[in-house]
């Protein structure tokens, strides 16, 4: 995984709904700690949620209530596959959902150690597990049918909120394939 595109870290205040929506899932995430599966999750206009849930509102507050607000509804029953792209290519998702987030944990090489991997997807995966230089990351990507993205990437050796670095494009293939998910 290389960078493209500015990459900054908070504190700046976010008032954009798509990143605060970005923001809330990816501390929801961590929550859980490392080592999980990747999660995914609708994105659809707080307004909507709560007309067909009210009694949702009683724990929201703040910027949950702002105009223009998103709420994060995780997919629990994802189909099983065994590579990213098989399941990204079997989504689609209703008009109602304006958004989608991805949560994945992915490991991150020096260029040079990915040049040197063995061809044998088993043996590279070892050699990226033992790799001294390796870092683990936990991305969040976030789409919204009218374009934008939001990209979080948070490490392990930097595990803290206030240590999530943020951009448009970290991940510009995760971008491309949630955003091909909520074409018609």
């Amino acid at each position: 995984m290389r960078h493209h595109g500015p990459v900054t870290s908070q504190p700046q205040p976010v008032a954009d709904p798509l990143t605060i929506a970005a923001l809330d899932t990816e501390r929801h995430v961590a929550a859980s700690g490392w080592d999980q599966n990747p999660r995914v999750f609708a994105l659809v206009p707080t307004a909507d949620l709560l007309e067909r849930e009210p009694h949702l509102r009683a724990g929201m507050s703040g910027s949950d209530l702002a105009p223009g607000a998103l709420s994060a509804i995780e997919q629990e029953d994802l189909p099983r596959t065994s590579s990213m792209e098989s399941l990204l290519g079997r989504m689609s998702w209703p008009e109602a959902v304006v958004g989608v987030a991805l949560a994945v944990e992915r490991v991150v090489v020096p260029p040079e150690a990915e040049r040197d991997l063995p061809g044998n997807p088993e043996q590279a995966m070892e050699a990226l597990a033992g790799h001294p230089d390796r870092r683990d990351v936990r991305l969040l990507v976030a789409v919204t049918r009218d374009g934008r993205s939001r990209c979080l990437l948070r490490q392990r050796a930097h595990d803290r909120d206030d240590q999530v670095a943020m951009g448009d494009d970290i991940a510009p293939g995760l971008v491309h394939a949630l955003k091909a998910t909520l074409q018609d």
